[in-house]
C-alpha cells in the first residue's frame, strides 16, 4: 500500500474526530472538522448505518492513520503485541506510542508527527548520543532523545515548542528538558497514558476473525 499524500484535514472528516494529523493545529479554530462535521464525498451516496466489520475497520484506520503507519506496518505491530504478555490491545497502544516519531512529536519538540518523522529522516534526532533516521525506531525505558546540536536553534523547533507549552501537557511517562531540547522516558507508556479515545478492542475483534 502506498503513502497516502493528499489532505490531511480529509482524512480527520472521515474518521469524525481530529487525529492531530497537523498537530496542535487541529486543537484551534483552523481545524476543518469545525467548519465540515461531515464526512467528504458525495452527501446522497453515503450509508447511514454501518455494518460490525465496517465499524471495526473504521477504528483500525483510525489507529493506523493518527499514527501514520501503513498497513503492513500496522498488522506487524499488532502481532507482536498478540504474542506479549497482558491485554493485546493495550500491547498494541503502547507499541505504537514507543515509536521514535511519536516520542518526538509527544516531547513537543515537533508541531506534528509527520514533522517529527521529517526530523528523524534528516539526522535531526539523537537517542542515548547516537543519530537514529528510522521514524518506526522504538524507544526503551531511560532513553535520551534530544535534538543535534547544530539544529537546536531551528525556528520550526522553536515554534513548536512554543505551541507546545501553550495548548497541551507532556505525557507522565516523559520527561522534557525544553531549554536543552531534550527529554527521557521515564517509563514504558500504559493505556491510562493516551488520551485519544481509541477503542482498541475493536481492531483485535477484527484480525481474530
Amino acid at each position: 500500500m502506498a503513502k497516502y499524500t493528499g489532505p490531511s484535514c480529509k482524512i480527520c472528516r472521515r474518521e469524525g474526530m481530529p487525529l492531530l494529523l497537523k498537530g496542535q493545529r487541529c486543537l484551534t479554530e483552523k481545524c476543518a472538522l469545525r467548519k465540515k462535521k461531515y464526512p467528504p464525498g458525495p452527501q446522497k451516496k453515503r450509508r447511514t448505518k454501518l455494518s460490525e466489520y465496517g465499524v471495526q475497520l473504521r477504528e483500525k484506520q483510525k489507529i493506523r492513520k493518527t499514527y501514520g503507519v501503513l498497513e503492513k506496518q500496522f498488522r506487524l505491530v499488532f502481532q507482536e503485541a498478540n504474542r506479549m504478555k497482558g491485554v493485546t490491545g493495550e500491547n498494541m497502544l503502547s507499541l505504537l506510542e514507543r515509536r521514535l516519531d511519536n516520542v518526538v512529536y509527544r516531547m513537543g519538540l515537533a508541531s506534528s508527527r509527520s514533522m517529527a518523522r521529517q526530523l528523524i529522516q534528516h539526522g535531526h534526532i539523537m537517542v542515548n548520543g547516537t543519530r537514529v533516521d528510522i521514524a518506526s525506531f522504538r524507544v526503551k525505558e531511560g532513553a535520551v532523545i534530544s535534538l543535534e546540536e547544530k539544529f537546536a536553534d531551528n525556528v520550526s523547533v522553536s515554534e513548536a515548542i512554543k505551541l507546545s507549552k501553550a495548548i497541551s501537557s507532556k505525557p507522565e511517562w516523559l520527561e522534557v528538558d525544553y531549554d536543552n531540547k531534550k527529554g527521557s522516558v521515564t517509563r514504558l507508556p500504559k493505556r491510562e497514558d493516551i488520551q485519544m479515545s481509541f477503542n482498541e478492542q475493536l481492531v483485535v475483534e477484527l484480525y481474530s476473525k
